[in-house]
């Protein structure tokens, strides 16, 4: 159990920005179930639209550090070559 206040504080800090990160992966997963789900019906227009959607969330999830650069990169790049073998 945290002793000094700054510890306490750092407690009550981390459980808030848990619950904000939670919510913005959260976030960020529902877009990218949208471009997958537009991948498994065979239509390519949507996927595409649902990526153009998705590119800016999984951006700002690297922004704010609840994902890693490359992991949003692997992730974009996975989905733009299933759309682009759609084709």
């Amino acid at each position: 159990m945290a002793n000094t206040p700054q510890a306490k504080k750092r407690i009550r800090r981390n459980d808030r920005r848990a619950e904000v990160n939670g919510a913005r992966v959260s976030r960020i997963r529902t877009f990218v179930k949208r471009v997958e789900a537009a991948l498994d019906a065979g239509d390519k227009v949507a996927a595409t639209a649902a990526l153009a959607a998705a590119q800016p969330e999984m951006a700002r999830g690297v922004a704010k550090g609840v994902f890693h650069k490359n992991t949003a990169s692997r992730k974009f790049s996975r989905l733009t070559k299933r759309i682009a073998a759609l084709g």
